[in-house]
């Protein structure tokens, strides 16, 4: 009864806080914007296919439905009407149907659609589901994934298992290897694998068997697995190391559509090799590259395998940024592709020849790529710090871009938003330190206001001009505040050196240079220095910590979300080993000194700001040990403290109603000691 008194508290004081900026973002609007993702062209090029995502805060889930544009604008269609999750739209070769994965009817397979109307048919119905389908070049089949026990031989055996595990009244696991859980679920000793299935249906056949995930784990990007143009082999990543947390090593590997034995073309490169894509004249596969094992926020190279000669090169050496999703033009000549950059997201090309890359469009933040099939159009996703993701269109001989879906329109027009300002400060060692600044709506020069600095995750991520959920600058702004957004040492799209000076250094150029950035924007007049606060998740967390421990002056409250507090108990929970020793240099038995150097929970005699400690118990990545062991040294040192506890969450805070009291519990904290 407290516990629900304490909640309905926190939602009448943001009500209040919410109301006295009038027409600002509230954080209720955070789940009425429909959420847009994943464009697809039509074989002819005329029509875009999308999925669209809406929140249902009452029943506190997520539904989507897939939604059909022309390529020249106008009225949008809705395609599917059916409860639940209806995603990953993917069109026939001959443009007569659409494959996408439902839920409709429970666990997630693959179902077939006719353009022209018509009711959908379920294609797969394996106990296990089906998810991220792919078709063949002439449409007789589809590759997909589903998470299988790799002893299984069928999906009766697989479907046994799980109903022995669940009716089973011992929960108790045996473990023999680590990577035993991973982000937010158990492994459980299933794998990953890609099958193959008839378009017209039937039995589905594992093509990548064995002990190993195909494809590796990934939080996003586009497919790790794909048909060559004639549709007889597939090209897929695979990490087969033995120590799967101390790896990074995926490499590419090529089998027959029929199955049997796989071929690693790779083997060479220690680092990651993700994301095969073949060029349509079948000459090359072009793929992401890592050079550097153990590495996880290495530089991504575009490479080309030539499968003529069996060797691989890299043709973006002239472009010191990661390459993010790309495509290939239907002439084999060119490849597009995003990379972040200072902020942005812009879309290049690179002349497979010459290796020659050219900026197409700039200062803006696009992911999705597709291209039509005459070449001439390039159709993806953009978004902005004040617009949600949409569809857009853009000519690659005009470079002009053209909105083609107009999503949130409606709310968008009720609510007033603040741009970001790109700003730099000076950094440690002088180093040019980029960040986003959004002041508060209804900005007035003359005024002082309060400052919310937000940091960061990673620590090799950054802040860019994107629509966050998570993480919204103008839910701050329409509470009154300035948010500076610092893209100190360690985050990316400046260069892989800059990225690479965070590690072995967490607590040194990186705190300078966000306390540099802070220290700017205080000289700029219209920033109160007595009413400042952080905020931050993950590494962001941590370096909430950090300043904590060093009880700077210049911030009068924290808080600290999913955040490292002891570096050696963090690395005996976490699963991504790899990570730790990277950025360590070892382990913590092998270089004790880096460890206690850089680790907040050794500076706790100096806690003295007014600290919010949020976990999720569900938070594999950064367990929730250290979110309790960092309130525990709070509240014996006497420090104003409070701890937001998630039982059924990880590292992000997703369910719309727990995500609704985190921001509500984060301003009401900053409320109490900022203004």
């Amino acid at each position: 009864m407290k516990r629900l008194l304490y909640t309905c508290i926190l939602l009448l004081v943001f009500v209040a806080v919410a109301s006295a900026q009038e027409g600002g973002l509230r954080v209720e609007d955070l789940f009425r914007f429909n959420r847009v993702a994943d464009p697809q062209v039509s074989p002819d090029g005329k029509t875009v296919a999308y999925v669209v995502s809406s929140y249902d805060k009452a029943a506190n889930r997520r539904s989507s439905q897939i939604w059909l544009v022309s390529i020249d604008g106008g009225e949008a269609r809705q395609l599917t009407s059916s409860q639940g999750v209806n995603d990953r739209p993917r069109w026939s070769p001959n443009g007569k149907q659409i494959a996408f994965v439902s839920t409709r009817d429970g666990e997630g397979q693959i179902w077939l659609l006719d353009v022209s109307g018509g009711e959908a048919r379920k294609l797969t119905k394996l106990s296990t589901g089906a998810r991220d389908m792919v078709w063949s070049p002439d449409g007789s089949h589809l590759l997909f994934t589903s998470e299988v026990y790799p002893e299984c031989e069928n999906d009766d055996c697989n479907n046994k298992r799980n109903q022995q595990v669940e009716a089973s009244k011992v929960k108790a696991k045996v473990i023999n290897h680590l990577l035993y859980r991973h982000w937010n679920f158990w492994k459980d000793g299933k794998r990953d694998h890609v099958f193959i299935v008839s378009a017209n249906g039937g039995e589905a056949k594992d093509i990548t068997p064995g002990n190993w995930d195909s494809p590796p784990f990934s939080l996003g990007g586009q497919d790790n697995y794909v048909f060559s143009p004639d549709g007889k082999e597939v090209c897929f990543a695979r990490n087969t190391d033995e120590d799967e947390a101390l790896s990074t090593n995926n490499d590419l590997f090529l089998v027959s559509a029929n199955g049997g034995e796989a071929k690693r073309i790779t083997e060479v490169n220690r680092g990651s090799d993700t994301h095969p894509l073949y060029s349509p004249d079948g000459r090359y596969i072009a793929y992401r590259s890592q050079e550097r094992a153990g590495f996880e926020a290495d530089r991504f190279r575009l490479m080309l395998y030539d499968r003529q000669s069996g060797r691989s090169k890299s043709i973006s050496e002239k472009l010191d940024r990661s390459i993010e999703n790309f495509v290939w033009s239907p002439d084999s000549k060119k490849i597009y592709f995003t990379s972040e950059d200072f902020g942005y997201s812009p879309i290049y090309s690179v002349d497979v020849q010459t290796e020659n890359i050219t900026l197409l469009i700039d200062k803006s933040s696009n992911s999705d790529l597709t291209i039509t099939p005459d070449g001439k159009k390039l159709v993806f996703s953009r978004t902005s710090i004040t617009l949600p993701s949409e569809v857009f269109v853009a000519d690659i001989d005009t470079r002009s871009v053209k909105q083609l879906s107009n999503t949130n329109a409606e709310l968008l027009s009720q609510r007033r938003f603040s741009p970001a300002e790109d700003i730099f400060s000076k950094g440690s060692d002088g180093a040019k330190v980029h960040s986003l600044l959004v002041k508060p709506v209804g900005f007035d020069p003359s005024k002082k206001y309060p400052m919310v600095v937000l940091i960061h995750g990673g620590p090799q991520g950054a802040w860019t001009h994107a629509f966050g959920y998570r993480w919204n600058p103008n839910i701050y702004a329409s509470a009154g505040y300035v948010v500076l957004m610092p893209n100190p040492r360690g985050s990316t799209g400046y260069g892989q050196k800059f990225t690479d000076e965070i590690s072995g250094d967490w607590g040194g150029k990186c705190y300078e240079d966000i306390v540099g950035a802070v220290d700017h924007v205080l000289e700029m007049g219209f920033v109160d220095k007595e009413r400042v606060g952080a905020a931050g998740g993950s590494f962001g967390g941590y370096m909430v910590n950090w300043i904590l421990g060093q009880n700077n002056p210049r911030f009068k409250a924290l808080v600290s979300h999913a955040g490292v507090y002891n570096l050696t108990s963090m690395y005996g929970v976490t699963e991504e080993l790899w990570f730790a020793e990277w950025e360590f240099k070892g382990t913590p038995w092998t270089n004790p000194e880096l460890y206690a150097k850089f680790s907040p929970h050794n500076n706790a005699k100096n806690f003295k700001i007014p600290t919010l400690v949020i976990h999720g118990e569900l938070d594999y990545r950064v367990p929730v040990g250290e979110g309790f062991q960092l309130f525990t040294a709070l509240q014996r040192n006497k420090v104003p403290s409070r701890l937001l506890y998630f039982p059924d969450e990880g590292h992000w805070i997703l369910k719309p109603q727990n995500s609704e009291l985190w921001y509500t519990t984060v301003l009401d904290w900053f409320k109490q000691h900022l203004k």
